[in-house]
């Protein structure tokens, strides 16, 4: 899993630009997705790819449609020194897995490779053999990122249809 490496600020109209949020479908949203801050991201990220940034990532619009985006893309998930709230919310919505932790988002390359345990926090960067401990995922978070998102765990525990 090679990783993409993002600055401060990354936000949701970077992530996916506004004049695709009419996109008919997850895929048509993964084919823009990071398009303004990466115009190769979409044509070379494969699954299980992970995205590295600084502070503050997902600020500004409060759509769902970013973190879709990078999950449609494939992306495993987000390491980052911190996260918009709106943005960490949607993600943990759709079962996106995102991973706070300033130390690994700092210190992690953009081409390294780095595997994530979410059940222990542990993120490892197998290229410079760093491992770094990030808080892992409450039982109910983890959950819902298992079922696939918020709807599919309400659904599953048959409070919604």
């Amino acid at each position: 899993m090679k990783v993409y490496k993002y600055g401060d600020n990354v936000d949701t109209d970077v992530i996916i630009p506004a004049r695709y949020l009419n996109a008919p479908d997850e895929k048509s949203l993964a084919s823009h997705c990071m398009e303004d801050i990466d115009t190769d991201f979409s044509s070379t990220v494969e699954a299980g790819d992970i995205v590295v940034a600084g502070a503050n990532f997902g600020c500004g619009s409060s759509r769902e449609h970013a973190p879709l985006a990078l999950k449609a893309c494939g992306v495993k998930c987000v390491i980052a020194a911190s996260f918009a709230r709106i943005f960490y919310r949607n993600a943990i919505n759709i079962g996106f897995p995102i991973m706070e932790c300033p130390e690994a988002a700092a210190d992690i390359k953009a081409g390294d490779k780095v595997t994530v345990d979410f059940k222990t926090g542990v993120i490892t960067d197998e290229t410079t053999e760093q491992s770094w401990q990030a808080a892992p995922f409450p039982a109910f978070v983890d959950g819902i990122i298992a079922s696939g998102g918020l709807l599919n765990a309400l659904k599953a525990r048959g409070v919604a249809k």
